[in-house]
């Protein structure tokens, strides 16, 4: 099969594209990334030098690029991680969310229309719900709980989703959607709560945490959420949601005291900030519908999962330090 593979140098992304040039060696991946800052051309240096790999340079927004890329390729199945997800940025700046999100997602699936794709598969994110009570652990997000936003991150996230789910009554495009909790693990862009602290404490500078630090977050490996996202678009029925989680809610300032401890660096480093605007208080995945229709779990307890990503940071410093001084920005392969 030709796979299609958006957003494929970010953080989740990348990930797939290893997963799957891994597991399935006789598919053809291609990879399509703006590269805009959280796109690193050098995540993707050991998938190039594979012959079942391509990395294609387009704006999904770009309709003609799109359009002869599936042209050329006639991909099986679209997988879309292609978004700006970064909330703070997008209470900055709306604009460029609103058009990544939601008119790129248009455009791929405009053209899964014209090509007669298999599979459209719509990575999306538990923030569509927007937030749960922190005094009631008892609640969880399923698929069916109403949609609720709190950023212009999250709201264009949904209108994708909606917009997905227009696509598959109207015109009966084959679609699915995942909707997944925090992911941690390698290649993860250094501005993100798990990696900011790391590369922050390996430097001991400040670890900045919002408010008092008592946000729950539900903390996936990303090895885990790429599994879930293959079972998904092989196997699921067209149509279907699915809630992806890691079954693991700490909150912010357990996280980065864990990570202060595992590095052997004081807890003094920690900085309370003035909270983020809109703040989500708890989020919690219940993926019972993923378990019980496809027999997935998140087999990475979290124990596990933040040990080898902390090693993996200590282990490959060239490559997010080159971030940190903005010289990635400057590779342009091999």
């Amino acid at each position: 099969m030709v796979i299609f593979v958006t957003g494929g140098a970010g953080f989740i992304g990348s990930n797939f594209v290893y997963n799957q040039l891994e597991s399935y060696p006789n598919d053809r991946i291609v990879c399509i990334d703006k590269l805009t800052y959280a796109g690193n051309l050098k995540t993707l240096v050991p998938a190039m030098k594979n012959p079942n790999f391509r990395f294609v340079k387009v704006d999904i927004c770009d309709r003609k690029a799109i359009f002869d890329l599936f042209a050329e390729e006639k991909p099986d199945i679209v997988v879309n991680f292609a978004a700006e997800s970064h909330v703070d940025r997008s209470i900055e700046n709306p604009e460029v969310f609103l058009t990544t999100n939601i008119l790129g997602t248009q455009v791929l699936m405009d053209a899964c229309r014209e090509f007669g794709t298999a599979r459209f598969h719509q990575v999306s994110t538990d923030e569509v719900y927007g937030d749960l009570p922190l005094d009631r652990p008892d609640l969880m997000f399923t698929e069916t709980t109403p949609i609720h936003t709190s950023s212009p991150y999250s709201a264009s996230k949904a209108a994708a989703d909606l917009l997905v789910q227009a696509y598959h009554r109207t015109f009966k495009l084959p679609v699915t959607i995942s909707r997944c909790s925090n992911n941690y693990g390698p290649y993860h862009f250094p501005e993100k709560l798990i990696p900011l602290t790391i590369t922050k404490a390996l430097a001991d500078l400040p670890l900045p945490v919002y408010g008092k630090g008592e946000n729950i977050r539900d903390w996936l490996y990303v090895e885990d959420h790429c599994k879930a996202i293959d079972l998904i678009m092989r196997k699921a029925k067209v149509g279907e949601v699915y809630n992806i989680g890691g079954h693991n809610e700490m909150t912010n300032i357990e996280i980065v005291k864990l990570i202060c401890a595992a590095l052997d660096k004081p807890e003094s480093l920690i900085t309370y900030v003035e909270d983020r605007k809109g703040h989500d208080l708890r989020y919690a995945i219940d993926p019972t519908k993923i378990h019980a229709d496809l027999g997935w779990l998140p087999a990475t307890k979290f124990r596990d999962g933040i040990k080898s990503t902390i090693q993996w940071y200590l282990d490959n410093r060239n490559w997010w330090e080159d971030i940190l001084s903005g010289e990635y920005r400057n590779f342009k392969g091999e």
